[in-house]
Protein backbone atom coordinates (compact mmCIF):
# COMPACT_ATOMS: atom_id res chain seq x y z
CA UNK A 1 0.00 0.00 0.00
CA UNK A 2 1.71 3.35 -0.94
CA UNK A 3 -0.99 5.49 -0.33
CA UNK A 4 -1.70 7.49 3.19
CA UNK A 5 -5.00 8.13 4.58
CA UNK A 6 -6.27 11.73 4.33
CA UNK A 7 -5.60 13.37 7.78
CA UNK A 8 -2.80 10.74 8.52
CA UNK A 9 -0.30 12.73 10.45
CA UNK A 10 3.98 11.49 10.21
CA UNK A 11 5.74 10.67 12.97
CA UNK A 12 6.67 14.79 13.64
CA UNK A 13 4.04 16.14 12.10
CA UNK A 14 5.14 16.47 8.53
CA UNK A 15 7.04 14.43 6.02
CA UNK A 16 9.94 16.68 5.99
CA UNK A 17 10.84 16.20 9.50
CA UNK A 18 10.76 12.62 9.51
CA UNK A 19 14.45 11.90 8.65
CA UNK A 20 15.08 14.12 12.04
CA UNK A 21 12.65 11.51 13.90
CA UNK A 22 15.56 9.01 15.44
CA UNK A 23 17.81 11.87 16.40
CA UNK A 24 15.11 13.79 18.05
CA UNK A 25 13.52 11.25 19.96
CA UNK A 26 16.42 9.89 21.36
CA UNK A 27 18.22 13.48 22.32
CA UNK A 28 14.39 14.33 24.26
CA UNK A 29 12.55 11.57 25.58
CA UNK A 30 14.72 9.19 27.23
CA UNK A 31 14.04 6.73 24.47
CA UNK A 32 16.23 3.74 25.28
CA UNK A 33 15.04 3.84 29.10
CA UNK A 34 11.41 3.74 28.74
CA UNK A 35 11.35 1.43 25.91
CA UNK A 36 13.58 -0.72 27.60
CA UNK A 37 11.29 -0.51 30.79
CA UNK A 38 8.47 -1.55 28.59
CA UNK A 39 9.60 -4.41 27.14
CA UNK A 40 10.79 -5.40 30.94
CA UNK A 41 7.35 -5.03 31.90
CA UNK A 42 6.29 -7.20 29.01
CA UNK A 43 7.98 -10.09 30.50
CA UNK A 44 8.45 -11.38 26.69
CA UNK A 45 8.91 -15.03 26.29
CA UNK A 46 11.03 -15.96 22.96
CA UNK A 47 8.56 -17.76 21.73
CA UNK A 48 6.06 -14.87 21.89
CA UNK A 49 4.39 -13.45 19.07
CA UNK A 50 4.60 -9.87 19.18
CA UNK A 51 3.08 -6.62 17.55
CA UNK A 52 4.28 -3.54 17.47
CA UNK A 53 1.38 -0.58 16.04
CA UNK A 54 2.87 2.21 14.76
CA UNK A 55 6.61 0.59 14.83
CA UNK A 56 8.16 3.96 13.20
CA UNK A 57 11.44 3.55 12.44
CA UNK A 58 11.83 0.54 14.54
CA UNK A 59 13.38 1.30 17.37
CA UNK A 60 11.61 -1.42 19.71
CA UNK A 61 11.37 -3.51 17.23
CA UNK A 62 15.38 -3.76 17.12
CA UNK A 63 15.63 -4.04 20.50
CA UNK A 64 13.33 -6.85 21.15
CA UNK A 65 15.71 -8.62 18.44
CA UNK A 66 18.66 -7.80 20.10
CA UNK A 67 17.38 -9.34 23.44
CA UNK A 68 15.75 -12.50 21.91
CA UNK A 69 17.29 -13.46 18.81
CA UNK A 70 14.65 -16.10 17.79
CA UNK A 71 11.02 -13.79 18.39
CA UNK A 72 8.29 -13.67 16.13
CA UNK A 73 7.74 -9.66 16.19
CA UNK A 74 5.92 -7.93 13.14
CA UNK A 75 5.43 -4.25 12.49
CA UNK A 76 2.65 -2.12 11.34
CA UNK A 77 2.93 1.86 10.22
CA UNK A 78 0.91 3.62 8.09
CA UNK A 79 3.69 5.89 6.85
CA UNK A 80 5.87 4.57 3.85
CA UNK A 81 9.07 6.85 4.75
CA UNK A 82 9.55 5.73 8.24
CA UNK A 83 9.24 2.08 7.20
CA UNK A 84 11.86 2.93 4.88
CA UNK A 85 13.67 3.97 7.60
CA UNK A 86 13.09 0.99 9.47
CA UNK A 87 14.58 -1.24 7.14
CA UNK A 88 17.77 1.10 6.89
CA UNK A 89 18.66 0.80 10.17
CA UNK A 90 17.63 -3.21 10.33
CA UNK A 91 19.91 -3.92 7.76
CA UNK A 92 22.76 -2.34 8.84
CA UNK A 93 22.63 -3.93 11.52
CA UNK A 94 21.77 -7.41 9.81
CA UNK A 95 18.81 -7.95 11.67
CA UNK A 96 15.81 -9.48 10.37
CA UNK A 97 12.61 -7.76 10.86
CA UNK A 98 8.98 -7.87 9.47
CA UNK A 99 7.19 -4.77 8.41
CA UNK A 100 3.81 -4.17 7.11
CA UNK A 101 2.58 -0.76 5.45
CA UNK A 102 -1.25 -0.64 7.07
CA UNK A 103 -3.41 1.53 9.12
CA UNK A 104 -3.82 0.88 12.80
CA UNK A 105 -7.69 0.70 12.52
CA UNK A 106 -7.89 -2.07 9.91
CA UNK A 107 -5.13 -4.11 10.44
CA UNK A 108 -4.52 -7.68 8.45
CA UNK A 109 -4.38 -10.46 11.43
CA UNK A 110 -6.68 -12.88 12.48
CA UNK A 111 -8.31 -12.44 15.98
CA UNK A 112 -6.23 -13.93 18.41
CA UNK A 113 -2.95 -13.58 16.44
CA UNK A 114 -0.59 -11.82 19.14
CA UNK A 115 0.34 -12.65 22.51
CA UNK A 116 1.77 -8.91 23.16
CA UNK A 117 0.89 -5.85 21.44
CA UNK A 118 3.17 -2.62 21.56
CA UNK A 119 2.33 0.99 20.77
CA UNK A 120 5.11 3.52 21.46
CA UNK A 121 4.60 7.34 21.10
CA UNK A 122 1.39 6.49 18.14
CA UNK A 123 -1.87 7.08 19.59
CA UNK A 124 -1.61 10.56 20.20
CA UNK A 125 -1.28 10.94 16.72
CA UNK A 126 -4.88 9.61 16.64
CA UNK A 127 -8.33 11.56 16.88
CA UNK A 128 -10.41 10.27 19.46
CA UNK A 129 -12.53 7.81 16.75
CA UNK A 130 -9.37 6.52 15.61
CA UNK A 131 -8.40 5.78 18.64
CA UNK A 132 -11.28 3.52 19.90
CA UNK A 133 -10.95 1.59 16.69
CA UNK A 134 -7.51 0.78 17.12
CA UNK A 135 -7.82 -0.36 20.35
CA UNK A 136 -10.76 -2.46 19.18
CA UNK A 137 -8.37 -3.74 16.53
CA UNK A 138 -5.80 -4.37 19.51
CA UNK A 139 -8.37 -6.20 21.54
CA UNK A 140 -9.46 -8.28 18.32
CA UNK A 141 -6.14 -9.54 17.48
CA UNK A 142 -4.41 -10.56 21.05
CA UNK A 143 -5.23 -13.55 22.44
CA UNK A 144 -7.29 -14.14 25.49
CA UNK A 145 -4.50 -13.25 28.61
CA UNK A 146 -2.71 -11.39 26.14
CA UNK A 147 -1.40 -7.88 26.71
CA UNK A 148 -1.01 -4.36 25.73
CA UNK A 149 1.59 -2.37 26.47
CA UNK A 150 1.78 1.62 25.75
CA UNK A 151 4.05 4.55 25.76
CA UNK A 152 2.69 7.99 25.37
CA UNK A 153 1.90 11.09 26.18
CA UNK A 154 0.52 11.28 29.58
CA UNK A 155 -1.26 13.25 31.81
CA UNK A 156 1.36 15.97 33.45
CA UNK A 157 2.32 15.51 36.69
CA UNK A 158 3.43 18.72 37.58
CA UNK A 159 3.55 22.21 36.05
CA UNK A 160 6.82 22.12 34.36
CA UNK A 161 5.76 19.22 32.65
CA UNK A 162 2.07 20.96 31.74
CA UNK A 163 4.22 23.35 29.75
CA UNK A 164 6.22 21.26 27.86
CA UNK A 165 3.46 19.42 26.43
CA UNK A 166 2.16 22.36 25.05
CA UNK A 167 4.92 21.66 22.09
CA UNK A 168 2.97 18.01 21.69
CA UNK A 169 -0.63 19.57 21.66
CA UNK A 170 0.40 22.31 19.14
CA UNK A 171 2.13 19.63 16.84
CA UNK A 172 -0.43 17.29 16.20
CA UNK A 173 -3.31 19.72 17.18
CA UNK A 174 -4.87 19.91 20.49
CA UNK A 175 -7.92 17.61 19.78
CA UNK A 176 -5.59 15.29 19.11
CA UNK A 177 -3.73 14.69 22.03
CA UNK A 178 -6.61 15.79 24.60
CA UNK A 179 -6.92 12.04 25.66
CA UNK A 180 -3.40 11.91 26.65
CA UNK A 181 -2.83 14.90 28.34
CA UNK A 182 -6.52 14.78 30.13
CA UNK A 183 -5.66 11.05 31.15
CA UNK A 184 -8.14 9.58 29.83
CA UNK A 185 -5.88 6.57 28.31
CA UNK A 186 -6.85 3.96 30.70
CA UNK A 187 -10.86 4.43 30.64
CA UNK A 188 -10.53 4.23 26.74
CA UNK A 189 -8.91 1.10 27.28
CA UNK A 190 -11.35 -0.46 29.88
CA UNK A 191 -13.81 0.80 27.84
CA UNK A 192 -12.86 -1.25 24.55
CA UNK A 193 -12.60 -4.77 27.18
CA UNK A 194 -9.60 -4.12 28.83
CA UNK A 195 -9.46 -5.32 32.40
CA UNK A 196 -6.13 -4.74 35.20
CA UNK A 197 -5.24 -1.44 33.13
CA UNK A 198 -2.44 0.50 35.37
CA UNK A 199 -0.31 2.96 34.28
CA UNK A 200 3.24 1.68 35.63
CA UNK A 201 5.74 4.05 35.08
CA UNK A 202 6.24 7.91 34.34
CA UNK A 203 8.56 9.53 32.73
CA UNK A 204 10.15 13.08 32.68
CA UNK A 205 10.82 14.32 29.30
CA UNK A 206 11.25 17.96 27.36
CA UNK A 207 7.79 17.39 25.81
CA UNK A 208 6.22 16.61 29.06
CA UNK A 209 5.12 13.17 30.98
CA UNK A 210 5.77 9.97 29.12
CA UNK A 211 3.64 7.52 31.07
CA UNK A 212 3.55 3.81 30.80
CA UNK A 213 0.69 1.61 30.55
CA UNK A 214 -0.02 -2.18 30.82
CA UNK A 215 -3.52 -3.92 30.34
CA UNK A 216 -4.49 -7.48 29.41
CA UNK A 217 -7.12 -8.88 27.53
CA UNK A 218 -9.79 -10.84 29.59
CA UNK A 219 -10.03 -14.90 29.35
CA UNK A 220 -13.49 -15.95 29.64
CA UNK A 221 -15.00 -19.20 30.87
CA UNK A 222 -15.41 -20.41 27.13
CA UNK A 223 -11.55 -19.38 26.62
CA UNK A 224 -10.90 -21.88 29.64
CA UNK A 225 -12.92 -24.72 28.27
CA UNK A 226 -11.30 -24.29 25.05
CA UNK A 227 -8.13 -24.52 26.47
CA UNK A 228 -8.77 -27.41 28.54
CA UNK A 229 -10.29 -29.14 25.31
CA UNK A 230 -7.32 -28.81 23.85
CA UNK A 231 -5.06 -30.11 26.74
CA UNK A 232 -7.13 -33.35 27.42
CA UNK A 233 -6.92 -34.14 22.82
CA UNK A 234 -3.20 -33.28 23.52
CA UNK A 235 -3.20 -35.75 26.57
CA UNK A 236 -5.00 -38.37 24.81
CA UNK A 237 -2.60 -38.22 21.51
CA UNK A 238 -5.39 -36.89 19.67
Amino acid sequence: MGHKKAGYVPALGWDILTPLYDPLVRLTTRELTFKGRLLDEAGIGDTARILDVGCGTGTLLLLMRHKLKSLLAIGLDGDMNVLAIARSKADRRKEKIALIQAFCFDMPFAECAFDRVFSSLMLHHLTRSEKIRTLEEIFRVLRPGGELHVADWGQPHNLLMRILAFTVCLGDSFARTADNIQGRLPALFLNTGFEKVSETARFATLFGTLSLYKARKPITAVDQRHAGSIAVQSLAGV
